[in-house]
């Protein structure tokens, strides 16, 4: 038989009868959670509209109970509570779906925190329960009630009169609860039950809040110290400060504790303060007002919202009945005068300083001693712009407030629009808060991020000008001048291109246009960063507004260097050649290129496609170093593919170079960045190369259309690497040649059959990282190729073996060896070099891209059978 349910007793005076409180109230919550945005709006309204409607009596009997403050200042706080959290509040979506990105797939959805244990002081006891009890309606909590021994009654009251209202309006009954007999035991209870603590008071009770063990919003003491500049309308900022510090008798936290005056102005300061009824205490009197305000470095609660005039009595110095403010002329800024804490009352501090920084130093010792994180206040002409931000860097405070009374300002959204309106002010980390915020809404929900799968733009990028055929150069170079009007063209080139005629056409093509020219002839086949600052010299020297690379990827390599060091000398290697995951998000932004000079990129080799991609590598000789550098920035302007300047290429070179260009199709086609724009080239790359590399290699220029097929090839295959990058075969070959000094090429070649092998294994294959990929299927790509190619076999695992077949066929017939071993590296040489090569290639750019992500146990592997020239399938058990 179930076990009846107690009943909540009406009076929660012990910790049973809480307990059995607190536990109704979750179940009140549960119900409340399920509503609908219309009804919770229909009830925080109308619960604002009791508290609105209420808000004299409840000021009435918050002063009758706590002897403190000022009940006409009450009724201001009450109704701030009221009909400013409503207002900011009204329109704001606290339920379900709050906000929503359709086309980034984002939902955030608002879900109540559960119970909130609400401790309120005596200072604000009804307006702090109007401010805490509409905020949790609002959000779909529940709220509990500790109010403070001495205003249990007013908060009491206030709690009620809310409830009573939402629960008339549609409210599940118990969503406001309360502790009728507050006790310590029954506040700790209270925090330690809750779901989270909304805590406003003293430094004790907030320190309570923040070891429950349980989430809590507090607030820090305040001491907030006004800076008067000498640009400062003297008369507004005296007014704003009796303003600020007479309201409720000075018991809101970001009142005004301390005044610092400029020196020049300090006597009218002085003046306008007397003038308005405040009264410098002088000699002894101001010993006794602090001996009576700060007891054993705490405020003393007899004198908290007290009247000046009471406080005074109290000390036992005699002052005008009507007296508004005490103010003590003090120098110390530490604690150790009673002057320089927060006093909650109207009793103010007064500082002079020489100097606008010497009254930084003084507030900003103000603030961190007395109240961090709080506020902080500054009086100045507002074009005195550098002075209100030095005032802001050096206050550490949450609330800087400038030209306002700093009670009415720190609380938001009268004298400012800037500051949620609210009566719990965050202090940060400076204050111990974990938040540094004025509390409002969004502090008490959860806020569910519902992420759905999507995937980044693409992108497909190109030199805007790419001219082919034989004999289009000549045509092409024709628009630097009768298009664009260079005046002046500097050329890159290796010494052998020069030396055998290679740049005389350019050069005519140019005297024929008027366009002035220079040449840089001395590039090494691996381009060093020297080289690359002598050209880079001569350049500048020049100072062209065109540049020309003429050859293979050594001279377009260099020329881009060049470029980038004659528009931007002052340029960082290591910084340019920084790693990324996502070119689009890479830390380092490259600077803009193309201001000084228009680039022209003319291949004479069918290999690296440099003349269309992002990319260029430089050594530094003197370090070893070597810098792979990759933006977009770095893409030629125009590219210009003649095969007649590839006629003459040795066998070396064209087999080294061919077999490069059938890597770039079969990575770029494989890549986790491959898409519908890039899979197109990537084949067509792939059957220019099985269709005419073999006659390339043998033919050379007895064979043309072989030559001009290829190097469109090596164009087609360029412009998919560039947008669907490389991957693990480029990172090996590319530490593979560095360290053994093997061409590109062919250390590519000597890799291939194994990467392809080991990539293809996708239910081994630990995923690359990019959005696009949604799943391992490599294989899957490189039968595409086969079969594309005509290789297809009964099986994917015999078309797979069918390309891997024609590949070394194709090799073979281009005389690439079978291993590295069989190249003429020795093998204690490159034992020695394999961890290092290993290390490099995981950690090379193209890595990323690769659609296996590697290990690197197993780079080492597929490095030492390429070495040894092993069966390709050995790969497979990787």
């Amino acid at each position: 038989m179930a076990k009846a349910k107690q009943k909540v007793p009406s009076i929660i005076d012990s910790v049973e009868a809480l307990e059995l409180k607190m536990a109704a109230m979750r179940e009140a919550q549960k119900v409340y959670a399920s509503y609908s945005q219309e009804q919770v709006d229909t009830i925080f309204r109308a619960a604002a509209m009791a508290a609105n409607k209420a808000r004299i009596p409840l000021a009435k009997i918050a002063v009758e109970e706590t002897g403190m403050g000022i009940m006409e200042d009450k009724v201001i706080k009450n109704h701030f509570a009221a009909e400013y959290i409503y207002n900011q509040f009204r329109n704001t979506k606290t339920c379900g779906v709050i906000e929503e990105d359709a086309v980034r797939g984002v939902k955030k959805v608002a879900e109540p925190l559960g119970l909130i244990a609400a401790v309120i002081p005596m200072t604000n006891p009804t307006s702090t329960a109007i401010f805490k009890t509409l905020l949790s309606l609002k959000t779909r909590n529940a709220i509990i009630i500790s109010p403070h021994p001495k205003a249990k009654r007013c908060t009491i009251e206030a709690a009620r009169l809310v409830l009573d209202a939402a629960v008339k309006a549609g409210a599940p009954e118990g969503i406001i609860g309360w502790i009728d007999v507050p006790s310590l035991d029954m506040t700790n209870l209270v925090m330690k039950e809750s779901d989270c603590i909304l805590a406003t008071g003293g430094p004790g009770m907030v320190h309570a809040a923040y070891s429950s063990g349980k989430p809590a919003l507090g607030v820090g003491a305040g001491n907030t110290p006004v800076i008067i500049d000498s640009s400062a309308d003297i008369l507004n900022a005296v007014n704003s400060v009796i303003h600020s510090k007479t309201f409720d008798n000075g018991m809101i936290c970001a009142s005004e504790q301390s005044v610092t005056v400029l020196a020049d102005i300090y006597d009218e300061v002085k003046a306008e303060f007397q003038r308005r009824g405040c009264y410098f205490l002088k000699g002894n009197e101001i010993r006794k007002v602090g001996e009576t305000v700060i007891i054993n470095g705490a405020v003393n609660a007899k004198i908290v919202g007290k009247s000046a005039f009471a406080i005074a009595e109290l000390a036992g110095v005699k002052v005008p009945e009507k007296t508004r403010i005490l103010i003590g002329e003090v120098t110390d800024t530490s604690t150790n005068e009673p002057f320089a804490h927060e006093k909650l009352s109207p009793v103010l501090g007064m500082y002079k300083a020489e100097t606008f920084d010497q009254a930084l130093d003084m507030a900003e010792q103000l603030v961190m001693e007395g109240g961090p994180g709080h506020t902080a206040s500054l009086f100045i002409n507002p074009s005195e712009t550098e002075k209100i931000a030095k005032h802001a860097d050096r206050m550490n405070a949450c609330r800087i407030l400038i030209n306002m009374p700093s009670a009415h300002g720190g609380i938001g959204d009268i004298y400012n629009f800037a500051l949620l309106p609210s009566l719990t002010l965050g202090c940060g980390s400076w204050g111990g808060n974990s938040i540094s915020h004025n509390v409002g809404a969004m502090d008490l929900l959860n806020i569910k991020t519902v992420a759905e799968r999507r995937e980044n733009m693409l992108w497909m990028r190109m030199p805007e000008k790419i001219y082919f055929k034989r004999g289009a150069m000549g045509v092409a170079l024709d628009e630097l001048g009768t298009v664009m009007h260079k005046q002046k063209a500097f050329i890159v080139t290796d010494q052998f291109l020069f030396q055998n005629g290679y740049v005389l056409p350019i050069e005519k093509k140019l005297d024929e246009m008027g366009i002035r020219h220079s040449c840089f002839y001395d590039v090494a086949p691996d381009p060093t960063l020297q080289c690359a600052l002598e050209g880079t010299k001569q350049m500048s020297e020049f100072g062209p507004d065109v540049i020309i690379a003429l050859g293979g990827g050594s001279a377009m390599d260099a020329a881009k260097i060049m470029w980038v060091m004659y528009e931007h000398p002052d340029v960082n290697f290591e910084d340019l050649a920084m790693n990324f995951m996502d070119i689009r998000k890479r830390i380092y932004t490259y600077p803009e290129m193309g201001k000084k000079a228009y680039f022209v990129a003319i291949p004479t080799s069918s290999g690296t496609g440099s003349e269309v991609t992002p990319f260029a590598i430089i050594t530094d000789a003197e370090t070893g170093t070597k810098w792979p550098l990759a933006d977009y920035e770095l893409l030629p302007d125009m590219a210009i593919v003649d095969a007649d300047n590839m006629m003459n290429q040795p066998k070396g070179l064209t087999s080294a170079s061919g077999i490069d260009v059938m890597t770039h199709a079969l990575e770029a086609y494989v890549s986790i960045m491959a898409t519908d724009m890039t899979d197109g080239i990537a084949l067509k790359a792939t059957k220019l190369v099985f269709d005419y590399l073999p006659s390339a290699y043998e033919n050379g220029a007895k064979d043309p259309v072989a030559r001009e097929h290829m190097a469109l090839a090596s164009t087609l295959a360029g412009e998919a690497f560039a947008n669907a990058f490389l991957g693990l075969n480029h990172s090996m070959a590319h530490k593979l040649g560095a360290y053994h000094h093997i061409p590109h090429g062919v250390a590519n070649a000597l890799l291939l059959g194994y990467v392809i092998r080991y990539n293809a294994n996708d239910e081994a294959a630990k995923m690359g990282t990019f959005p696009q990929y949604a799943y391992p299927h490599a294989r899957e790509r490189y039968c595409d190729i086969a079969r594309y190619n005509g290789f297809a076999g009964a099986s994917d695992q015999e078309t797979l073996d069918n390309l891997i077949g024609k590949l070394e066929e194709l090799k073979r017939t281009i005389g690439i060896p079978s291993s590295i071993k069989e190249w003429g590296v020795k093998e204690e040489d490159f034992l020695a070099t394999l961890d290092e090569m290993t290390e490099n290639a995981f950690n090379d750019q193209c890595t990323g891209a690769n659609p296996r992500y590697p290990l690197l146990s197993e780079i080492k592997e597929l490095y030492l059978m390429a070495y040894y020239g092993k069966d390709t399938h050995e790969a497979e058990r990787i």
